[in-house]
């Protein structure tokens, strides 16, 4: 497979190859360890699922961003190259970006800037923009950066305190934009797009970008682009697919399963990945006295808790989230030092038995955005997809360039 961005008919060729392996090892990916106290596969692969219990959670950081790389028990390293080679896609050559002024990049966070630069240097499109059309667009941050040259932007946003600030913003630098109030998920969005519009979108969630791809080719918009983010983020139980290919497969994709592509992170820090292993261990814990509570050997679903509950003594965490569930309460004689101490062994299991799951990320997301590449093309577009950052900088890196045909 060469490096450069997917397109043409090898868009189709790469969607199908993934289908076919995405459901030939659902059974793989789809059980979530956090859920399930044994998985299925276990019994299958006995040597594998004992290798991966036995590492401790130190090890499992140090592999999650790169499963692949994992000298672990079979069949694991043949998925893994698998799943690799499925996964592969070129970069767009970026195009060197404009030195602005340092107000451009005012309010941005370093890292969100360092995106923005990146998805602008790489929107090579046939034909100059004529009018920009920042989709979900926040203060028009990224819009601001497309139009320094004076050409007309639009930046469409539901949030009325962002819509004001990036008014004034745009004011400022004497541009010529519009910052409008938008729900672009609301029956009039579509009043908002016009044939000489250029929309962009930089990590709009789920149906917010799904939206703009289907308005955009109703429009007769003449070019596009999309960086999409949150593919679980929908108003449906289920996904829906887009083109005649997705619609076509057996694969059929819960809200869990659309979530596994985001599971990935890289820029978290250290408070914050302390903070979220707590969570997780406690939750794992706790999900250990529920199953004895109840006398029920099946997992019970919790709601999100305030960061404050972190900040309770762990036998009154797990105390009160039973009252919350409406079980009954605990003993005062409970061990609660041994459960927090099997909700972290418990935890170390969890992210070692994921590494499995995490090798299928990416051929799924690849599955995600390539059902949207071909639903454009179905609607006349040329399409392109590849990168436009290195991972590090942000795992959702890929990019859709659509043009009419």
């Amino acid at each position: 497979m060469n490096d450069s961005p997917l397109s043409g008919a090898a868009l189709l060729q790469r969607f199908q190859a993934l289908d076919e392996f995405l459901w030939q090892h659902q059974s793989l990916w789809r059980p979530r360890p956090f859920s399930q106290r044994q998985l299925p596969w276990e019994s299958l692969h006995p040597e594998l699922a004992r290798w991966l219990r036995s590492r401790s959670l130190e090890q499992a950081e140090v592999a999650h961003t790169e499963p692949h790389l994992l000298n672990a028990p079979a069949p694991f390293a043949g998925l893994a190259a698998q799943a690799s080679s499925l996964s592969r896609v070129g970069a767009f050559a970026p195009q060197p970006t404009p030195q602005l002024p340092a107000r451009f990049s005012v309010d941005v966070p370093g890292r969100k800037w360092q995106q923005i630069q990146a998805f602008a240097g790489c929107l090579q499109f046939h034909q100059p923009a004529q009018h920009w059309l920042d989709w979900c667009a926040g203060k028009g941050h990224l819009g601001r950066l497309l139009a320094h040259d004076g050409r007309p932007l639009t930046c469409l946003e539901h949030n009325p305190e962002l819509v004001h600030s990036g008014q004034l913003l745009s004011q400022r630098q004497h541009l010529n934009a519009r910052h409008l109030q938008q729900d672009v998920l609301a029956a009039d969005a579509h009043n908002q797009l016009k044939r000489e519009h250029t929309p962009v979108a930089l990590h709009a969630c789920g149906d917010l970008h799904v939206r703009l791809i289907q308005l955009a080719s109703a429009a007769g918009c003449q070019q596009l682009a999309i960086a999409p983010c949150c593919y679980n983020r929908i108003a449906t139980p289920n996904y829906q697919a887009l083109s005649a290919a997705a619609q076509a497969s057996a694969l059929q994709l819960s809200l869990e399963d659309l979530a596994l592509p985001l599971s990935e992170t890289v820029t978290a820090g250290a408070r914050v990945r302390r903070q979220r292993d707590r969570s997780m261990a406690w939750r794992l814990a706790f999900d250990l006295l529920q199953r004895e509570l109840r006398g029920i050997d099946h997992y019970l679903p919790t709601p999100s808790l305030p960061t404050a509950w972190l900040g309770k003594d762990f036998s009154d965490y797990c105390t009160d989230l039973a009252a919350l569930k409406q079980l009954p309460t605990p003993e005062a004689a409970y061990d609660w030092a041994q459960l927090q101490s099997q909700g972290w062994q418990r935890l170390a299991q969890v992210r070692n038995l994921e590494l499995l799951r995490d090798l299928f990320r990416r051929p799924l997301e690849l599955w995600l955005l390539l059902d949207r590449a071909l639903y454009l093309h179905d609607q006349g577009f040329s399409v392109r997809l590849g990168s436009f950052c290195p991972r590090q900088l942000t795992p959702r890196n890929l990019l859709l360039l659509a043009e009419r045909r």
